[in-house]
């Protein structure tokens, strides 16, 4: 009976998918009848079936070895498709994470889209992304977590763009995209690439690979180099961060699960891949590279939206930079405590301003202001995910950052000014975005906010009181061993330059005598902040741009070439048969006829003088 809880761990993502096709009943005839509920509490019970069977699964796998499990699939040309899964301690702990996060966030769909009626799709669509993160976290093959992410990325799309009759909405679809599909190729030329030199896509069997091979350099560069940029695409590291961004026209309860899960894939494949990594200084150093790039960068292009939303948005992309920089360096036990402080802290954060959004309409926070006497919960909620985010002690993100500073102190101390840097600016965005929305006097879009519906402000708070436990459940579960180090010089460095960025941010955001908006002295550099480094622009100038010119090229052969031959080829066809009709009275086969005789009798007379 024990064993069964993990003899049958594959049928958790089976829950989320019975739940989705049950959706597909309701179209629209069945909807006018019985209005789209049912559809959402059919998959809020089923991703709760999932939740249950996954802690019971863990109180049986817990100081247990790992769980392998294999299924045959398919044997053809030499190549042995199995599908293997490892069930252990922090894969079944990644999907209670998964399903918890998708199950508050399914409640809190209740409230937000209680006026909608595409449940359906929506919450198939949600169910459809549950099962793939399930199945991902479980698999211990590359070749099936290429595939699983090939699914998520069509699931992107399609949830993006629910909204299809709303162009925003589908230029954001398109946009997401297309951008993720640029790192999934590449992420495919390495998995081809892969199997040659090591023999195997198993997760496993590559590490223990990687510790006894003897490959060629330049060779383990450039398909290392591929497999990174398939997490790239995921995490929306720089340049393939802009999908994110426009990902963000979607409904905000998946925005709730794709900023704190969804972009978490990549990086649980690049971190299942760091052992191969490992065998490329180069790529090391290009993962380290792309990681601080995206980390500043997307701090700095936060802080200067005025959407709230898409201000949340690239703190998440600079959130998965800190986790490229833990893998590129090796600290691959850092990178997990950071995935699980920020999925929690950000769907907080989320919530939180979903719970604004939600019956203030506006999204931009220049309209918005002196909610803190009208909507405290929300405000006490989005102050718990700010801290529990940066380097604020005790907080999860706290313990995840003082663990990679001090890792980062003795491999490369440049970088670990850098993440105190980074710290800093993450604290000072949240409480600009706090001071705007809560601070100041009421405007004309918060006049008469209130706090909505249970339905959204149970979730957030029970959200709330688990960001609040995370340094308790990191004790218990032994990854925190010592707590001395909240009085490590790192600690202190790395909470005061938390408290420098909030103190900063709250002196200029909730000082009343501080003009607004705050701009800096140099307009050239804050609409450089504003508009993404002009990343959409330089986009279109080389990305967009050469394609539209290869199109128009290719337009341009076919419309004049392809098309000019066959246009010739049929003009002239046309041209002789119109002249040859005026030939046909009956005595053309004659004069034919006479030509020939004439041709062969001199031939005749030819060949015999010749004799």
């Amino acid at each position: 009976m024990i064993n069964n809880w993990l003899d049958t761990i594959w049928l958790i993502p089976c829950y989320s998918l019975i739940g989705a096709m049950l959706s597909i009943i309701w179209f629209p005839s069945i909807t006018r009848k019985t209005g789209p509920r049912p559809a959402g509490y059919i998959n809020i019970f089923m991703t709760f079936c999932s939740l249950v069977h996954a802690i019971v699964a863990l109180t049986v796998a817990w100081g247990q070895p790992a769980h392998l499990l294999s299924f045959p699939w398919l044997t053809v040309g030499g190549l042995d498709f199995t599908i293997d899964l490892q069930v252990s301690e922090i894969t079944i702990g990644a999907i209670i994470l998964v399903t918890g996060i998708n199950l508050l966030a399914e409640i809190y769909a209740v409230g937000y889209m209680e006026m909608d009626w595409g449940w359906g799709r929506f919450y198939a669509l949600l169910a459809l992304f549950e099962a793939g993160m399930c199945s991902l976290v479980l698999c211990d093959s590359l070749f099936f977590s290429y595939v699983i992410l090939e699914i998520l990325t069509l699931g992107t799309y399609l949830l993006v763009g629910i909204w299809y009759n709303q162009s925003l909405v589908v230029t954001g679809a398109r946009d997401a995209f297309l951008t993720k599909r640029v790192g999934d190729l590449f992420l495919l030329v390495g998995v081809v690439g892969l199997l040659p030199l090591a023999g195997s896509w198993n997760f496993t069997e590559l590490a223990e690979w990687a510790k006894n091979t003897d490959v060629n350099p330049t060779t383990i560069t450039l398909v290392t180099l591929a497999l990174m940029v398939g997490p790239m695409g995921k995490c929306a590291q720089f340049p393939l961060h802009l999908w994110l961004d426009e990902a963000m026209e979607g409904p905000l309860p998946s925005t709730v699960l794709r900023n704190s899960v969804v972009v978490a894939t990549g990086a649980w494949v690049l971190i299942k891949l760091q052992p191969l990594f490992a065998l490329s200084p180069f790529t090391q150093q290009a993962i380290i590279a792309v990681g601080a790039a995206t980390a500043l960068g997307a701090t700095l292009i936060a802080i200067g939206q005025i959407d709230v939303k898409r201000s949340l948005s690239y703190l998440t992309s600079a959130f998965m930079g800190l986790i490229f920089i833990s893998v590129g360096t090796g600290d691959t036990h850092s990178a997990y405590i950071l995935i699980l402080s920020h999925a929690l802290a950000i769907a907080l954060l989320l919530m939180s301003v979903g719970s604004i959004i939600s019956n203030n309409i506006s999204q931009d926070l220049t309209l918005m202001g002196g909610l803190w006497s009208r909507r405290p919960i929300s405000g006490i909620c989005f102050l718990v995910g700010a801290i529990g985010l940066i380097g604020f002690p005790p907080l999860g993100g706290f313990l995840a950052m003082v663990d990679l500073l001090s890792y980062l102190w003795q491999e490369n101390p440049a970088l670990a000014e850098l993440l105190l840097l980074i710290n800093g600016l993450m604290a000072f965005s949240l409480m600009r975005v706090f001071g705007l929305i809560w601070g100041g006097k009421p405007k004309q879009m918060t006049e008469r906010s209130v706090e909505p519906l249970w339905l959204i402000v149970l979730p957030m708070t029970v959200m709330a009181g688990v960001v609040l436990h995370v340094p308790q459940m990191l004790t218990a579960w032994g990854v925190i061993p010592d707590w001395n180090l909240i009085l490590s010089p790192d600690a202190l460095l790395l909470g005061g330059s938390s408290v420098a960025g909030l103190a900063t941010g709250g002196y200029l955001y909730l000082n009343q005598q501080v003009p607004k908006p705050v701009t800096l002295p140099w307009l050239g550099l804050q609409n450089f902040f504003a508009n993404d480094f002009y990343t959409p622009k330089l986009y279109k100038v080389t990305i967009v741009g050469l394609v539209d010119g290869v199109s128009k090229a290719m337009y341009w052969f076919d419309r004049f070439f392809v098309d000019g031959v066959g246009n010739f080829f049929g003009l002239a066809t046309l041209f002789s048969g119109q002249n040859l009709r005026y030939s046909t009275f009956g005595q053309l086969q004659l004069y034919t006829l006479t030509i020939m005789v004439g041709i062969g009798v001199l031939l005749l007379l030819l060949f015999n003088r010749t004799l």
